[in-house]
């Protein structure tokens, strides 16, 4: 038995919180392979160029209770390789290209290692992560179109959307192949937005770096924002209230109830029921409003910051109940409506094992039978012992909407469990002293799934590395597999059914 075997095999009988485990190259994939098998997760790989030798880290998660372990393999500036993980695991395929694409590093073995994240017109050859990258060269005048994967026969025709959209939406190109109105494939093309978000941490203090997280996805900032925080803390040996904790869980609730409440009302508005939106959308703005009562900003920024929480007020049971009672009304009007329903039953159907195999997070993944929240698996603050994450099993757009409704019921339900809480309105721990190199791991359940982040700070307290993995990047490939054997008109609420971010994802 390998050294790298060996270490794993400890690890899966001790099962501790956090394991940190040097491999070579070539114990890397016996190592992924055992952990995975052992009903962990691959939640994040991040590549590492601190000027010397390129190192990979891979984050692995299950839970519960929350186990992390991080499995760190160093390679070689001159010959950047790591075996692909590809076969063990769909999401590391995509992190590999990712890493291809930014730092250069090859992933052997796998089987399409083409570009991700930076699109034909980047120069080739130039990895913006890397420590030597230099300045930008010069963008490719001439480069060639995307190669889509050509689908030929009888009556298939394609049809280009975007990238650009009309109204707010974020930029993102999909290919649709097509006989009469059924889709016989399509494919996302996405990154457009790619703003080097990670770059633009490193460097910076905590403080300062507070606001670029909560920026990453507007819609969750507090998701985003949280994730950061509990990485620090974990990286600083910060100490949290318990208090602290029960103010960030408000917010969390409130992020994720706003955003359910509007999705609620775009899908019925996508199938023409317009009437259910509207009334979705004044409820909306009741909850935005409220936003800004509790933390001053209508999107819930500033109430949390690393070793505590600070907000303004506390929403009152009576509004919660209130809040409840309106949604409801939306919920029965919507049910009552024939055409929504027909519309979304047996719509854009993604099955479990299609779910379980793309490694999809959250609503998506609930809604096709899995059970996966960080509340329970990664739990910042232990949730009441009657808490159960909503889920069904048709994995269609009936599904997904009907597990939002479940969660605006469930969220609601926790609001009035902390809100009534005793204590404060703002509790800090103890500000940390930073002695030596940290790292750590902040895992959340944010609205659409589980954010991740994990950090890098040195002895001064700055920023050396800033991973982010917003459930976007998850999600984003099961829409098509979703979509296969739906109408093209069904594509809109097909689509908003997963309302996917662009910005979390394109980084």
């Amino acid at each position: 038995m390998s050294a790298g075997a060996s270490r794993i095999e400890h690890v899966l009988s001790e099962r501790p919180a956090r394991a940190v485990l040097e491999q070579l190259p070539g114990e890397l994939v016996e190592s992924a392979g055992a952990l995975l098998a052992a009903g962990y997760r691959l939640a994040l790989v991040a590549a590492h160029d601190g000027g010397g030798p390129l190192r990979v880290v891979y984050l692995f998660a299950d839970g519960p209770p929350d186990q992390r372990v991080e499995l760190h393999v160093q390679i070689q500036r001159n010959q950047p390789q790591v075996p692909s993980l590809t076969h063990l695991s769909f999401p590391a395929g995509r992190f590999e290209r990712e890493m291809r694409d930014l730092f250069g590093i090859e992933p052997v073995g796998h089987p399409r290692p083409r570009g991700l994240v930076l699109h034909q017109h980047w120069p080739s050859g130039w990895h913006p992560m890397r420590a030597d990258a230099g300045p930008r060269p010069a963008m490719v005048d001439d480069a060639e179109p995307y190669p889509f994967v050509d689908v030929e026969g009888p009556g298939v025709y394609e049809i280009p959307v975007g990238p650009v959209h009309a109204g707010l939406i974020e930029p993102g190109h999909f290919r649709f192949w097509v006989v009469g109105e059924t889709i016989v494939k399509m494919k996302a093309r996405l990154w457009f937005v790619h703003k080097g978000i990670e770059q633009l941490f490193e460097g910076r203090d905590l403080q300062s770096a507070l606001p670029l997280a909560e920026r990453i996805s507007g819609d969750s900032a507090v998701g985003h924002s949280l994730a950061f925080c509990l990485a620090v803390e974990e990286a600083c040996a910060m100490e949290v209230p318990t208090r602290a904790n029960e103010l960030r869980a408000v917010l969390v609730e409130l992020e994720r109830l706003y955003n359910h409440v509007a999705d609620v009302g775009a899908m019925c508005n996508d199938v023409g029921f317009g009437l259910a939106n509207a009334h979705a959308l004044t409820l909306r703005e009741r909850l935005l409003r409220l936003n800004a009562e509790v933390t001053g900003h209508r999107l819930l920024r500033g109430g949390i910051v690393p070793g505590g929480a600070l907000l303004r007020s506390l929403p009152r049971p009576d509004d919660l109940q209130e809040i409840g009672a309106r949604f409801q009304e939306i919920i029965d009007l919507a049910r009552s409506n024939s055409i929504v329903m027909d519309r979304f039953t047996g719509t854009a159907v993604l099955s479990a094992t299609q779910a379980r195999e793309i490694g999809v997070l959250g609503v998506v993944a609930r809604a096709s039978g899995l059970s996966h929240d960080a509340r329970l698996s990664h739990p910042f603050i232990d949730p009441p012992t009657d808490f159960h994450p909503a889920r069904h099993d048709a994995g269609d757009v009936l599904a997904r909407f009907l597990v939002r409704c479940a969660e605006v019921e469930a969220s609601l339900a926790l609001l009035t469990d902390y809100v009534t809480r005793d204590g404060p309105l703002s509790a800090f721990g103890p500000k940390p002293s930073v002695k030596g190199k940290g790292h750590g791991s902040g895992m959340v359940e944010g609205w659409r799934g589980t954010v991740v982040h994990r950090i890098e700070v040195d002895p001064d307290g700055k920023l050396q590395r800033v991973k982010v993995v917003d459930p976007s990047f998850m999600n984003w490939p099961a829409l098509p597999e979703a979509l296969a054997n739906t109408i093209v008109p069904d594509f809109p609420l097909a689509n908003k059914s997963f309302n996917l971010s662009y910005a979390g994802n394109d980084l």
